[in-house]
């Protein structure tokens, strides 16, 4: 089942490839078709990251020459501040541009990923500790930051590496243990996102933005929970991370229907409700992840489960370009299942760690 996953998600990215070669499949799909889109979102990285991927498991120079020509666009886009003024910069270029690096040694993208960590900088908020997510840092409105970020946070531990300058790092530590401090509630469930005061820098409240409401537990934002801990985890080797990933993890899988996939928010264990295959391979990602330093069968049990589940249920069809069906970007803003990027590379990320434990991640 996994060797005929591999082929499956590699034959799509390779059908794909010329299409998407200076152009990038949009978020989400429209009838399980991507359309084109620029390099102006938070998702490009995802795609430049799955040839990437369909690189390691062929060897095939093609996927190499394509990925290393859309660094051109990454650089571009920093240098020139296309829609950066966000905390995604993580997404986009650990995926796009410390993936080439790690994998070819090229300067370009090594430079370019350290100039996105300079930017990420930028939207370091001291009043409050953290890096704040949307929109302009003069808007009072988003002073906030979203659970999200954790999986932007390598970008600043790998910069520290790369550099030898401590800052990075010491901003991505800032924000972590800020955002594990609010947005984690008592029982392990988690918010989306959380406000503070712009002058004190109290904490306020969390609230939802693609969840069910402000007290439920939005399954791509737990997902997040789970395998950004453990991202950070891989770099720190901070102990007091375990029992957070612990507790993070154990709530998503009390939480999953009997299928193994979970619905869009947590709330939902049953009925018609729409489903978020994303979330269920992001969380593999980071049960994967996590198991390379602390062993637990019992993650790993349900971690199989969830990817044989993806396999068997909810790949896609010949006429779809994308990998997995059922992703659901945003119920509360009117969103259907589809494809979406992410899941599709997470998914495949998954799909590698399964078949080399050895794998040096792109994050």
């Amino acid at each position: 089942m996994l060797d005929k996953a591999i082929k499956f998600s590699v034959d799509k990215v390779r059908a794909n490839l010329d299409e998407f070669a200076d152009k990038f499949p949009a978020p989400e799909s429209k009838n399980y078709v991507y359309p084109k889109t620029d390099c102006t979102s938070w998702t490009e990285g995802f795609w430049t990251a799955m040839i990437w991927l369909a690189y390691e498991f062929t060897g095939e120079d093609a996927f190499k020459k394509t990925a290393l020509s859309q660094i051109d666009i990454f650089k571009n886009r920093a240098d020139k501040r296309i829609e950066t003024d966000m905390h995604d910069l993580g997404f986009l270029y650990s995926l796009s541009c410390v993936s080439a690096y790690k994998l070819t040694g090229d300067k370009k993208a090594r430079d370019t990923a350290i100039e996105a960590a300079e930017l990420l900088l930028m939207r370091f908020r001291e009043k409050g500790q953290f890096i704040q997510a949307w929109g302009s840092i003069t808007d009072e409105n988003n002073y906030r930051l979203i659970i999200d970020c954790l999986l932007n946070l390598p970008l600043l531990y790998w910069a520290t590496e790369e550099t030898g300058n401590p800052k990075y790092a010491d901003i991505a530590k800032r924000h972590l243990h800020t955002a594990i401090g609010c947005v984690i509630r008592e029982d392990f469930t988690t918010h989306h996102t959380f406000y503070f005061d712009r002058n004190t820098g109290e904490k306020l409240r969390g609230v939802t933005h693609q969840g069910y409401s402000n007290s439920s537990c939005w399954a791509r934002g737990q997902a997040w929970g789970v395998c950004g801990i453990a991202l950070s985890y891989a770099y720190t080797k901070d102990e007091s991370l375990i029992p957070l990933f612990n507790g993070v993890t154990d709530c998503f899988i009390s939480k999953l229907p009997k299928d193994n996939i979970p619905y869009w928010d947590m709330v939902f264990t049953e009925g018609d409700e729409p489903r978020d295959t994303s979330a269920a391979a992001i969380a593999a990602c980071g049960i994967l992840e996590m198991n390379k330093y602390v062993k637990n069968e019992k993650y790993m049990k349900v971690c199989m489960d969830m990817m044989n589940a993806l396999c068997v249920g909810y790949l896609t069809d010949e006429k779809s370009n994308g990998i997995l069906t059922e992703g659901m970007y945003s119920r509360p803003h009117g969103d259907n299942p589809e494809c979406n990027i992410w899941g599709d590379y997470f998914f495949m990320e998954a799909l590698m760690r399964l078949n080399n434990p050895d794998w040096k991640m792109y994050w």
